[in-house]
């Protein structure tokens, strides 16, 4: 395993040139796609082109920035110019975006390699990337069982060191559960910090980019990369970007005494036995670190999960109205418009998608709209209200990621429901807009990663990258790698 600092250190001393690093992680990439199935797309040729140029840089004498000559993955609903973007959806199968998506914007000016588009459930909707519709995403830890969802593909090929990093989207969770499921880090940060300019939307007010590395240090270098305003996107925030790379120190301060506060509704009825020792471990290891413990109580956290399966998707209802095969995608063969509107949705949509299109539709409807979407509004407000209280008196939040380490493949596709509550801890922090980082806390007796979620309030992803970082050093879980075969 190479972090970014250490291929940066090689590149620039010229002990490996970005071509031959380029070429080792497409040759690692391509021997695992027949067990892991992470991308749906290798952009082999596009990836070396780049390397050559960052190579070039170098021959120059210029300097390069950290990034530069960095394979990455990208979650197949970001935008790529002349690259196919299907969002895991047949609707999509043939859509080629005219125009680049903000993020990859950004990494390619900063010379990173993208190596190919990686695999995700259907829009962004799921848990386990089983609701691709071309492929199945297997778990590098064990191939029976899910990678988690939706950004799958992203973790697999990073937890499998297909890629250094990759670039994932999180609307309930998308970044963090799977992170958790395949042992690496996943960050979504504040609502707003990042670009959706060229996201495909999911639900626009959730909807956020972030990474995942399989390190806090990895993570820190590619959101100051991607993080920062833009025109483009009307949600974007306009502030200062922070050098996170900075707030990274092996021991937290011990005078300045970070207060950690665990959140008591995470515990209990629901969660995995193994999964509360390992966290609680953990939390008794920052303790040992110099942070200050205390229990702090969000009594709407419960309420996350129903306020959000109203909330998205009715914004879902309404994002993905625009696909009725009149302007791009697929088109069903019909010489009647209506007939041609409804076959296209029914042929280009899975059943997950046209679950939740269902559930938004009624809940947008005249009669419903009050009683369910505008109840859902002043919940999500209550979640909030609750985040604000605990921040008064602490810096960091710090739960479980995931109520149970990864699943099997195929186990909960027939209960939607039980498949919803592995997104149980996540899900608050998106309605809130605040920032969530999972980290590897430990290991289940089947050899599965477990998660430990640190959330902190609005900007102050310095915040966890510090407690993450600390934890990160005083530990060993970050060090493992899953056994494959190549």
């Amino acid at each position: 395993m190479s972090s970014i600092r250490e291929l940066h250190q090689q590149l620039t001393n010229k002990e490996r040139s970005a071509v031959e690093i380029t070429q080792s992680y497409l040759e690692r990439l391509q021997a695992l796609e027949p067990q892991l199935h992470s991308f749906l797309a290798v952009t082999a040729d596009k990836a070396l082109t780049q390397a050559h140029q960052v190579d070039a840089r170098i021959a120059a004498g210029e300097a390069i920035s950290p990034l530069a000559g960095i394979p990455i993955g990208l979650k197949d609903n970001l935008c790529t110019q002349g690259v196919r973007t299907t969002c895991g959806s047949k609707i999509l199968q043939n859509f080629v975006p005219p125009y680049e998506s903000t993020v990859t914007q950004r990494l390619a000016a900063a010379g990173a390699i993208c190596l190919g588009k990686t695999n995700l459930d259907e829009f962004a909707m799921g848990s386990s990337t089983e609701n691709s519709a071309y492929q199945l995403t297997a778990n590098p830890w064990d191939l029976a069982r899910v990678p988690g969802g939706s950004s799958g593909g992203s973790a697999a090929a990073v937890a499998a060191e297909q890629c250094v990093v990759a670039l994932g989207s999180d609307t309930g969770g998308s970044i963090r559960q799977p992170a958790a499921f395949c042992g690496v880090v996943g960050l979504k940060p504040t609502y707003g910090l990042v670009s959706r300019y060229g996201l495909v939307a999911y639900a626009s007010s959730l909807d956020q980019i972030g990474p995942l590395s399989r390190t806090v240090e990895d993570s820190a270098i590619l959101l100051q990369a991607i993080a920062g305003y833009d025109p483009k996107d009307s949600t974007s925030l306009k502030v200062e970007i922070p050098d996170y790379v900075k707030a990274l120190k092996p021991t937290l301060d011990r005078r300045s005494r970070r207060r950690i506060g665990v959140i008591k509704e995470t515990f209990g009825s629901g969660l995995d036995p193994v999964v509360e020792a390992a966290v609680k471990q953990a939390i008794e290891q920052l303790q040992e670190l110099g942070a200050e413990i205390q229990v702090i109580s969000c009594p709407q956290f419960r309420y996350g999960l129903p306020t959000y399966y109203i909330i998205a998707p009715s914004e879902a209802s309404s994002n993905l109205a625009r696909y009725d095969g009149v302007k791009y995608g697929l088109r069903a063969d019909d010489t009647n418009l209506l007939s041609m509107y409804t076959k296209t949705r029914a042929e280009g949509f899975g059943s997950e998608v046209k679950r939740r299109i269902m559930i938004g539709t009624y809940a947008l409807s005249a009669g419903y709209y009050d009683a369910y979407y505008l109840k859902a509004q002043k919940v999500r407000t209550l979640i909030k209200q609750d985040f604000e209280k605990a921040f008064s008196q602490v810096d960091v939040l710090v739960c479980p990621t995931t109520p149970t380490t990864a699943f099997k493949a195929g186990e909960k596709t027939d209960d939607p429901l039980s498949m919803y509550l592995s997104d149980l801890m996540t899900i608050p922090v998106n309605l809130a807009g605040l920032p969530g980082l999972s980290l590897p806390c430990g290991f289940d007796a089947q050899g599965l990663p477990i998660g430990l979620q640190l959330i902190s309030n609005v900007l102050r992803e310095d915040l966890l990258f510090e407690v993450a970082y600390a934890y990160e050093q005083a530990t060993e879980w970050h060090k493992q790698s899953p056994k494959l075969d190549i």
